[in-house]
C-alpha cells in the first residue's frame, strides 16, 4: 500500500488540503524516500537472510511497516512524514527481499509461476485499496486502516512453516520433511528431500559469497537476464506511472474525474496480475514478455502522441479525452501479463540456493536505483518538457527490451529449480518435469 500512496496522498499535500503542505519538489522526494529505506531493508536481508529464515523474517517485516502507518498518520510535519516513509521502504527491502524467496522455494516446478505470483497480486492489490481510500477517506485514516493488514499478516504467518530449502541448508532433514508434507499434501516426499538435499550439498561445497554472483559464469548470465528485465521494466514507466497515476490522468479530467480513473486503472492491474498468474505456467515466462512488452510500448506511444498534440499543437482535442484513460488501460493490461509479475519470479527462480540472498540484496539494490532515478526523470521530465517527453523515452527503452527479452532471458516454465541450473551450466538440455516424470513411467513400464 506505500507504493501507491502517493498517488492519491501527495496531491493532496502539495494542494494544501491536509494540516501541513508540501511544495511540488518535497511531494517527488516523499514520492521516493521509500527506496532510500529499503536499501537498509535489502542489506539487512543479505547479512541476516541465511540466518534466520525466510519465515521469520516476514514476520518481523510486519513490525516497521505497522510503525510507517502509524507515523504517517500521526505526522504533523513532512519531517514525521519523511521518517514514516523511510521506515516502509526498510520493511519494504526486507519483504521484496525474502518473500518471493520464500515462495520460490516452497513451490513445486509445474504451479512454481501460480504461488510465486501471488506477491506481485498483492502488492497491485495493495496499490487499489490505498488509491480507493484516497478517494474518499482522509489521510491520517486511511493510514490508520491500512495497519490492519500487516496486522493480519503478523498473526497468521507466525503458524505457516519454513522453506525446506532452508531448513536442509542448516541440516534439519525431519523439519524439512514435515515442511515439504505440507505443501505438497503428500506423506511420501523422499524424492523431493532427495533432490533438494543433493542440490544443496552440491551448491555449498563452495560457500556461497557476494563476489560468486559476478566470477561464476553461470552466477553472471541470471545476473545480466534479471538486471536486465528490471532495467526494462521500470524503463517502461511502470513505478513512475504508479507513483504519478493521478497527476496523469488529469489531462483526461474533462473525460472522467482522475480519482476515478485511477482506481479503474488499478482494478485492471489486480484483474490482469490474477490472469497472468494462472496463465504463466501454461504459455511460459518468454512469450509472455515479448507479447507484454510489446502492448506495452503501443500503449505509451498512443498516450504520449494524445499528450503532444494536446499540448503542443493547435489541433483540437475536444472530446478525444477518453484516449489516455483507454491508452494507459491497455498500457496496464499488457505489462500486467508479463513485464509486471515475471522479473520477480525468474529472479526466484534463476539463482543457486548458496547465492539466493546476495542476489535479492543486489537485485533489490539496483531495483532501488532504477525506481528512484526513472521516478525523478519522470518527474523532471514532464515538468521541463511535457508529459508526452517520458513517454515517449518509455516506448523507445520498450523496443530495445523486446530485442533482450528475445535474445537474453531463457524460458523456466516447468522446470525444477536444480535443472534451470543444470541449463545455465550448459550441462544438459532440460525437459519440463512432466515430460521427465512421463518418461521414467515408460522406462518402469
Amino acid at each position: 500500500m506505500h507504493t501507491g500512496w502517493p498517488s492519491p496522498y501527495i496531491p493532496v499535500l502539495v494542494q494544501g488540503n491536509y494540516t501541513f503542505q508540501i511544495s511540488s519538489e518535497e511531494g517527488s522526494w516523499l514520492t521516493v524516500i521509500p527506496q532510500f529505506g529499503t536499501i537498509f531493508g535489502s542489506i539487512f536481508t543479505g547479512l541476516i537472510g541465511d540466518i534466520f529464515g525466510r519465515q521469520k523474517l516476514i514476520v518481523f517485516s510486519c513490525l516497521p511497516i505497522i510503525a510507517s502507518w502509524l507515523l504517517v498518520g500521526f505526522a504533523k510535519s513532512s519531517v514525521t512524514m519523511f521518517i514514516g516513509r523511510f521506515i516502509s521502504g526498510f520493511a519494504g527491502g526486507l519483504s521484496f527481499g525474502v518473500v518471493p524467496m520464500y515462495l520460490v522455494e516452497i513451490a513445486e516446478a509445474e504451479i512454481r509461476g501460480v504461488i510465486a505470483s501471488i506477491s506481485t497480486f498483492c502488492i497491485v492489490l495493495g496499490i487499489l485499496l490505498i488509491n480507493i481510500f484516497g478517494a474518499y477517506l482522509p489521510l491520517d485514516t486511511a493510514a490508520f486502516l491500512a495497519i490492519a493488514l500487516p496486522v493480519l499478516l503478523l498473526i497468521t504467518f507466525l503458524w505457516m512453516p519454513e522453506s525446506p530449502y532452508f531448513l536442509l541448508m542448516k541440516g534439519k532433514p525431519e523439519e524439512a520433511r514435515k515442511s515439504l508434507q505440507i505443501f505438497t499434501g503428500a506423506e511420501d516426499v523422499d524424492v523431493d528431500l532427495h533432490r533438494i538435499s543433493m542440490a544443496i550439498q552440491e551448491q555449498y561445497k563452495i560457500k556461497g559469497s557476494f563476489f560468486d554472483l559476478f566470477t561464476v559464469r553461470s552466477n553472471r548470465k541470471a545476473l545480466i537476464v534479471t538486471s536486465g528485465l528490471t532495467s526494462f521494466q521500470q524503463l517502461s514507466g511502470s513505478m513512475a506511472i504508479i507513483f504519478y497515476c493521478k497527476t496523469i490522468f488529469d489531462e483526461a479530467k474533462d473525460f472522467m474525474s482522475p480519482s476515478v480513473s485511477t482506481i479503474i486503472y488499478f482494478t485492471i492491474q489486480l484483474f490482469m496480475s490474477l490472469i497472468s498468474s494462472f496463465i504463466v505456467d501454461i504459455y511460459g515466462r518468454r512469450p509472455l514478455l515479448i507479447i507484454s512488452i510489446t502492448g506495452t510500448a503501443l500503449s505509451l506511444f498512443t498516450a504520449g502522441s494524445y499528450v503532444y498534440i494536446k499540448n503542443r499543437t493547435e489541433i483540437d482535442t475536444t472530446g478525444l479525452g477518453f484516449i489516455p484513460v483507454v491508452a494507459l488501460s491497455c498500457y496496464i493490461v499488457a505489462s500486467s501479463i508479463g513485464l509486471q509479475t515475471l522479473p520477480s519470479l525468474i529472479l526466484g527462480e534463476i539463482f543457486p540456493t548458496n547465492v539466493k540472498v546476495f542476489a535479492f540484496c543486489t537485485m533489490n539494490l539496483y531495483y532501488i536505483g532504477a525506481v528512484t532515478i526513472i521516478s525523478k526523470l519522470f518527474h523532471w521530465s514532464s515538468e521541463t518538457y511535457g508529459m508526452h517527453v517520458p513517454f515517449f523515452i518509455f516506448t523507445g527503452c520498450c523496443i530495445i527490451g523486446l530485442i533482450f527479452i528475445i535474445i537474453i532471458v531463457p524460458e523456466t516454465k516447468g522446470k525444477t529449480l536444480e535443472d534451470i541450473q543444470l541449463e545455465l551450466h550448459g550441462e544438459r538440455k532440460v525437459l519440463p518435469t512432466k515430460i521427465c516424470e512421463k518418461m521414467e513411467n515408460i522406462e518402469d513400464s
